[in-house]
């Protein structure tokens, strides 16, 4: 088994401590603007918490028969932070024991953490955007409001935002960097 460069050693353990920023800021971020608010209204999602204007979308939300949006509704919040420091201890792993198979399986991990909240979100906001209250004051048959999970998408007089915040950023920089160091063991060793 190969040792990495010292180079790409020194990378992987700094990549991993990188991470540790995405306990301090926003990892995802809903915004969404309408006539009656031109400001717009924001939606922060952090590793276990989601600040902005929560309540006020929550309460526009209550119309059209979507449910209130609380911490508790989302039971991720509560093992996130272990899962991200069990990125970051693992990142540190792959530095100390030197090896490439244990950097390739860092790359691995980080892509499958990125896709597995994607895949997470989504179930949500099609829950979210489907389940609604037949009882709410707004009704439009067929009507579905599922936000987008990436990207824009206008709901009824709402245009929605949903995309990467500062967190996620930091984690699709790092699938970057790993995908780099891999790129240059590969050439180095083809290299040897």
């Amino acid at each position: 088994m190969k040792s990495l460069k010292p180079f790409t050693r020194i990378a992987a353990g700094l990549s991993a401590l990188a991470l540790i920023i995405a306990y301090f800021v926003p990892i995802w971020q809903i915004l969404m603007w309408a006539p009656q608010y031109p400001e717009g209204l924001t939606m922060k999602i952090w590793i276990n918490n989601l600040t902005g204007n929560v309540k006020t979308i929550s309460g526009l939300n209550h119309y059209i028969g979507m449910k209130t949006i609380e911490v508790s509704m989302f039971p991720e919040f509560s093992y996130m932070i272990y899962l991200l420091g069990a990125l970051i201890m693992f990142g540190l792993l792959v530095s100390w024991v030197n090896k490439r198979f244990m950097l390739a399986a860092y790359f691995l991990i980080i892509l499958g953490a990125g896709a597995a909240g994607l895949v997470d979100f989504y179930n949500w906001g099609y829950d979210y955007g489907h389940n609604l209250n037949p009882d709410a004051p707004i009704r439009i048959p067929g009507m579905a409001y599922q936000p987008p999970l990436i990207g824009t998408k206008v709901l009824l007089n709402f245009t929605a935002f949903s995309g990467p915040d500062i967190g996620a950023w930091i984690l699709i920089g790092v699938s970057f960097l790993l995908f780099g160091l891999l790129v240059y063991e590969w050439r180095s060793k083809k290299n040897n």
